[in-house]
């Protein structure tokens, strides 16, 4: 069901609950995601998932609303052995379950942890963690193979949250509502459970939240009526539906999101069995004219993997300075030259696995229309079925190369690769130098992209909903729009 229908009895619980903006009752807080990936538990999790967890779980450091590092279980921390060995104060308290807050028992958690992240791509990230060690009391040290300049970003994410016992460890409770279990509600736990002194009157400078998930045309609804004062998640599926004008009583936020926003080749047989009608596809490509056709600015356009703000030094855009007549006369070429060939007269057709959203069948039409200019025919087809193209739609966990060269690594068998691209980040692993570690990963920038195995976009987009009269929330690279914020109120 859509819309209303499906929304009344949650929009009605909301209303008596005195949901809305101001300080009186509930905050509403609507994902554009489903009840499962929301409430989601193990490693695997959606970036609403990531955002709930984080509320109710934590790790030794978090992330503010501006996505910054702010301390959690350790209130603070020293960098030395030249960015090899992270030091950590805990925080005086204990864990929920009552057993003091040690070093040793954060240690055996961290440990598990990491254990758990193993084949994940979050688990190529943690490969430069060599040890972790308790010291002496409330100490805990992180020993790397290599320095990380962003390792605390890295160690600050929703999957990171340590425990003991199996009780969470984050500043807010949740309690899950509703039959279809998308629902549910955050409320802080008392300061001292925190970490924080005792105070009396904690209640006055705190509300609870009222979570849904929903899709995007029943978020934009709720938002519209009033129900929900944010609504969190958006991506370009929803974007063309997203427009300012029906969203009068509310503003639209746009984060200068960096990841990965391209498509990624699943089946690398036929037309795409060889580099260069994969590079054809890649080189055809009108970024500025594509993303032109969706009126966002500020929307970033990208021919790299790895974003020239975290690439060496000199590196350029890919055909930096030539034509895009002139690329798209060299891809005609070659799609001709394989007709005549291999292909035995056939036009190629590929098929794209896109949700049937808006947003995605503008995507669509706009690379369809251009790829036709080359001889080639764009299909769509659902999520999950076999396809020749996949879209990326990732924002970055942290602020190196390595997080984009690791997306693609064999290991987790997403698609076509490049093993001799993971090698180079492997070396990089164990280069004594800054200066070798940039080359190696540089090296294997240039291997994945020799390879074409992902014809790159753009930036990603991410948008939110958000009431003029709600506080906590700030705009952000990381897309990262934590809940306590929301949840306290200003003085």
């Amino acid at each position: 069901m859509r819309g209303r229908d499906f929304l009344l009895t949650f929009l009605g619980c909301m209303t008596l609950a005195g949901c809305g903006s101001g300080n009186s009752g509930p905050l509403g807080v609507a994902f554009i995601d489903n009840g499962q990936n929301l409430f989601a538990s193990g490693v695997r999790l959606s970036p609403g998932g990531q955002t709930v967890r984080a509320a109710t779980s934590t790790g030794l450091v978090s992330l503010d609303e501006k996505g910054e590092i702010v301390p959690a279980l350790a209130d603070r921390w020293i960098v030395a052995d030249e960015g090899r060995s992270y030091i950590f104060r805990l925080r005086d308290g204990k864990w929920p379950d009552g057993t003091d807050l040690t070093g040793e028992r954060a240690r055996d958690s961290l440990r598990q942890v990491i254990r758990s992240l193993r084949g994940t791509s979050l688990g190529l990230d943690l490969a430069p963690i060599s040890d972790v060690r308790a010291m002496a009391g409330r100490v805990v040290e992180i020993r790397l193979s290599t320095p990380m300049p962003d390792f605390l970003r890295l160690l600050a994410q929703p999957e990171l949250a340590l425990s003991h016992g199996g009780d969470a460890t984050g500043e807010m409770i949740l309690k899950r509502s509703g039959d279809k279990g998308g629902q549910g509600d955050l409320t802080f736990k008392p300061p001292e459970e925190r970490g924080l002194p005792e105070d009396e009157e904690w209640r006055d400078r705190v509300r609870p939240l009222a979570l849904t998930a929903l899709n995007f045309d029943q978020a934009l609804e709720a938002f519209e009526d009033g129900t929900v004062d944010v609504v969190l998640g958006g991506r370009i599926g929803g974007w063309p539906r997203a427009e300012p004008g029906p969203l009068s009583r509310g503003t639209r936020r746009i984060d200068p999101a960096i990841g990965l926003f391209g498509l990624q080749v699943r089946n690398a047989n036929g037309f795409l069995g060889r580099q260069e009608n994969r590079e054809a596809l890649a080189m055809a490509l009108d970024r500025p004219a594509l993303l032109a056709a969706f009126n966002i600015s500020g929307w970033i356009p990208t021919t790299r993997i790895v974003p020239l703000a975290f690439a060496a030094p000199g590196a350029t855009e890919r055909w930096a300075g030539i034509d895009i007549d002139d690329l798209r006369g060299a891809a005609r070429r070659r799609v001709a030259g394989w007709v005549g060939g291999i292909g035995n007269g056939e036009t190629p057709v590929l098929r794209i696995a896109l949700a049937n959203e808006p947003g995605n069948a503008a995507l669509f039409n706009e690379i369809a229309s251009q790829w036709k200019e080359i001889g080639v025919v764009l299909e769509r087809t659902e999520p999950g079925k076999p396809a020749d193209l996949e879209l990326v739609d990732q924002v970055a966990r942290y602020a190196e190369a390595r997080w984009f060269l690791n997306q693609f690594n064999c290991t987790l068998r997403r698609g076509l690769c490049s093993s001799d691209a993971d090698g180079e980040v492997a070396m990089a692993l164990v280069a004594e130098t800054a200066e070798d570690r940039g080359a190696a990963l540089a090296r294997a920038e240039a291997k994945l992209t020799a390879v074409d195995a992902y014809i790159p976009i753009a930036m990603p987009l991410r948008w939110s909903l958000v009431r003029g009269d709600v506080t906590g929330y700030a705009a952000n690279q990381w897309a990262w729009h934590p809940l306590p914020p929301l949840a306290t109120i200003p003085k």
